[in-house]
């Protein structure tokens, strides 16, 4: 099946239609602009792009000082082009534990509930939005795996 705009989508869910192509936002808000951001997002979307990814730590690389604001121009462009938010499938990551991104969650130690849930409330505020439709661990808790 494909989208009004040419890309493939399927049916993920009976009331869930997703893009096969994903567009994910990893260099807004360091190599790309917030207009920049728009017209990627816009170009994508006309093209029947609807799933959009991105994550906390976002841009890379990281740095105190623009992580976030991948998730932020998701956020503003889905605002401000006033798109109905059952038209979007979105997904963001939680950050795994680091001890070089001190700046995310205090450099958490562990992916606890604590953190994640954390991590979940601060997505959902830098989008503007209620919800997520998939949320990912960017990468594991090693030393849970490895203790």
């Amino acid at each position: 099946m494909l989208s009004s705009g040419g890309v493939p989508v399927f049916n993920l869910a009976p009331n869930l239609t997703v893009s096969r192509l994903c567009l994910g936002t990893m260099t807004f808000g360091e190599q790309n602009t917030l207009t920049e951001s728009f017209h990627l997002l816009d170009e994508a979307f006309h093209a029947g792009i609807n799933f959009f990814d991105s994550a906390e730590m976002y841009p890379v690389p990281q740095r105190a000082e623009t992580c976030g604001l991948s998730e932020e121009y998701l956020g503003r462009w889905i605002k401000h082009r006033n798109i109905p938010r059952d038209r979007l499938v979105i997904a963001t990551k939680v950050a795994g534990p680091s001890g070089q991104m001190t700046w995310i969650r205090d450099g958490p130690k562990s992916l606890d509930a604590t953190n994640i849930i954390q991590a979940i409330d601060n997505s959902l505020l830098r989008m503007q939005l209620d919800y997520i439709d998939l949320y990912q661990i960017h990468w594991p808790d090693r030393l849970l795996f490895y203790s």
